[in-house]
């Protein structure tokens, strides 16, 4: 007899998707789960409404149970199981993606971590930390701050947002472009694999030139390939000081132009943030406690951050920044004056992505550029707006070449937004190639970006990291319909 959950009906603005290509499991394989993991699995139409989406536009795909696990043990038993009996496992943190990483496309089980949700430990004397991945990022941040150690990678999302999915996806943030991305602090992991075997991958040092890079491999990874069960990442001394400029520009392209001369003038800012006009005007409505004014003729917003230990050198290292953009047409540069003013901001910044989700039916794509090639990618993106009469908002992590476009699809037809935006898209990631960049700087591939791999990589390579996926998981059993194209 098989057991199949029904899915015809609609939660609020969510679409569900077909269930074709769709794993089905038997009432006995339901059962085995109820009967073994009955503590820690559920059928419940709530949970299973709850664990369907991520934050992935408006995707739902639930799965046939959702399971909590508490220890490494359990996942091991319940990988072995699956396994054995081909049923697809999603490994789901936060989900707070935007990629339908935690989507569980091929139906199954959705694996949450969030009992997952310990500090295990920080070692003062060698500056690490180890931990379980649900931990949120934020909560961890400020455990090491309190032992004046910095972890920076510090994603939108981090006060929801899971550690482990963070190295899941090699998330980024802000401070990336000073101190780099999460894959540069992961040290070593504790992994599930498919078949149920536990494994590290590397050890607690700085230096490791012992065989290939497992931990690497992992970061990045998407959840393809192992479940996350201990995380060893390095620290660093915590800043003391940090200073903060918002910087309006005329022209948005001349804004972009102005980051790339701030770093030709020898400054590495702790945060360089780009917020073109409505990204910064719809944050202001989405939260209105915070008082900022923007002109008619502000068409977009440089945030930067530097930060260190001595407040004369940053003063100093603000001066030259104000000098270099003498070169450029701005307004006047507000400079924050009090840690409230900054955390205002900065929460300016950080809400972007919710206000424009808010606004309107979107898509967002998360392209990247060497920095200096940043003008040429927004002004290639509106005129491919143009071309297919759509609107976008941009913003992101400037000093990084990192750019968010945000395809609105306000008055295009459903058959537009559905049959006509994939070619725009297309055409965006290959003008972010021909720019030398790629098709994501921190959110993943996942379930939306997949068909678009092969823009970016040869066969050849699709083929290895295919094959590399085959080696981990013969069966595909772990976050199937994941990074690889279904279209051969």
């Amino acid at each position: 007899m098989i057991f199949v959950i029904q899915v015809n009906y609609c939660f609020r603005d969510y679409k569900y998707l077909s269930r074709r290509n769709t794993h089905t499991m038997t009432e006995d394989q339901v059962k085995y789960f109820q009967t073994h993991f009955k503590e820690i699995s559920s059928v419940d139409h709530i949970d299973l409404e709850k664990y369907a989406h991520d934050e992935t536009e408006d995707l739902k795909f639930p799965p046939h149970i959702v399971i909590k696990p508490k220890s490494v043990e359990q996942i091991s038993a319940i990988m072995r199981f699956c396994n054995s009996e081909k049923i697809p496992v999603t490994p789901a943190g936060a989900r707070t993606g935007l990629s339908g990483g935690a989507l569980p496309v091929k139906g199954g089980v959705l694996m949450s971590m969030e009992k997952f949700n310990k500090i295990i430990s920080i070692d003062e004397n060698n500056h690490q930390i180890t931990t379980e991945p649900g931990v949120i990022t934020q909560d961890l941040q400020e455990a090491v701050k309190e032992k004046g150690l910095f972890y920076p990678p510090d994603p939108a999302s981090k006060g929801s947002c899971f550690i482990g999915g963070n190295v899941s996806e090699n998330s980024g943030g802000p401070k990336a472009v000073k101190y780099g991305v999460t894959a540069d602090y992961v040290l070593n992991l504790e992994v599930v694999l498919p078949n149920g075997e536990i494994i590290w991958t590397g050890a607690n040092v700085l230096k490791n030139a012992t065989g290939y890079n497992l931990t690497q491999l992992i970061v990045g990874s998407e959840g393809t390939l192992g479940i996350i069960t201990k995380i060893v990442l390095k620290l660093i001394p915590h800043p003391t000081h940090d200073l903060l400029m918002l910087v309006p520009f005329y022209d948005a392209a001349v804004a972009c132009e102005a980051v790339a001369a701030i770093f030709k003038a020898g400054i590495t800012p702790s945060g360089l943030e780009f917020m073109e006009r409505d990204a910064l005007t719809w944050t202001l409505k989405y939260i209105p406690d915070i008082q900022l004014k923007v002109k008619d003729n502000h068409a977009a917003h440089l945030l930067i951050e530097v930060d260190g230990f001595e407040e004369d050198v940053l003063m100093r290292s603000c001066e030259k920044i104000s000098e270099v953009l003498e070169q450029f047409e701005t307004d006047e540069i507000l400079f924050a004056e009090s840690q409230a003013q900054k955390d205002s901001l900065w929460e300016v910044r950080r809400k972007v992505g919710e206000a424009v989700k808010a606004h309107s039916i979107y898509k967002e794509e998360d392209t990247v550029v060497p920095r200096y090639e940043l003008p040429q990618l927004l002004t290639g993106v509106k005129l491919i707006g143009e071309k297919y009469g759509f609107k976008s908002v941009c913003y992101g992590h400037a000093g990084d070449g990192n750019l968010h476009v945000n395809i609105i699809k306000g008055e295009l037809s459903d058959e537009q937004w559905n049959n006509e935006l994939p070619k725009a898209i297309r055409e965006i990631f290959q003008l972010t190639i021909k720019l030398g960049g790629t098709i994501s700087g921190e959110h993943g591939i996942g379930y939306v970006q997949k068909n678009y791999m092969d823009i970016p990589f040869s066969k050849t390579s699709l083929s290895l990291m295919e094959n590399i996926k085959k080696l981990f998981d013969p069966h595909g059993i772990l976050n199937p319909g994941k990074i690889f194209s279904d279209k051969k």
